[in-house]
């Protein structure tokens, strides 16, 4: 991994200071590239979401960042591969990825007026093949919604493939009267841990 170099192909065989995000997420990016960190590629991968019966929210973001760092992994050996995958959970439920207006209303009607955790499950697979794997949880609360904030929140399109329908980033901060631990966490990527695993283990390998 070198800071702020553009990033380049994958390749079969990498070496140890190579860094694989397996995401898609620009928000993911510009966290990384906030804290001076720019992966040598951007590998998405492509795993079936959807939660196990009376699978609780942690242990499904867990899971979810690790699946999708294995699955990267075997195309990218020698490299350092790290996954996430954030959740939303109001008690132990998890609200989906808002992928149309009526998910989006839903999950932000179950939001107005109360408490929330989001929960990122983040991944790295090492040069070594060791795999490890955490997670982080924020605390976040809305303020009681109107329906015109609803209505104004849908309009701003900021809603759409977010999970629990919001991004916290945009418009929904005017939203948020509190919130307990990890801001970056609710963006997609705690930062403090993670910088300090890739800090560790790139320094190692």
């Amino acid at each position: 991994m070198r800071p702020h170099d553009a990033q380049k192909g994958a390749q079969a065989t990498q070496t140890a200071q190579t860094l694989v995000l397996a995401s898609a997420s620009p928000r993911r990016r510009d966290l990384l590239a906030q804290i001076g960190i720019t992966p040598d590629a951007i590998a998405p991968a492509h795993i079936d979401e959807t939660p196990f019966r009376d699978e609780l929210p942690k242990p499904h973001a867990e899971r979810l960042a690790r699946e999708k760092a294995a699955a990267i992994a075997p195309d990218h050996v020698g490299a350092l591969v790290l996954a996430a995958d954030t959740v939303v959970a109001v008690g132990k439920r998890i609200l989906p990825k808002a992928e149309d207006e009526a998910t989006a209303r839903m999950c932000l009607k179950m939001l107005s007026g109360r408490r929330h955790k989001v929960i990122s499950g983040i991944s790295i697979v090492l040069p070594s093949g060791k795999h490890l794997t955490k997670s982080v949880t924020t605390v976040v609360a809305f303020k009681r919604l109107s329906d015109m904030d609803i209505d104004h929140y849908i309009e701003s399109g900021e809603w759409d493939g977010k999970a629990g329908g919001y991004a916290i980033q945009g418009l929904a901060a005017t939203y948020v009267r509190f919130l307990s631990g990890s801001y970056s966490n609710v963006v997609g990527l705690p930062l403090f841990e993670v910088g300090g695993w890739l800090n560790a283990h790139l320094k190692q390998n």
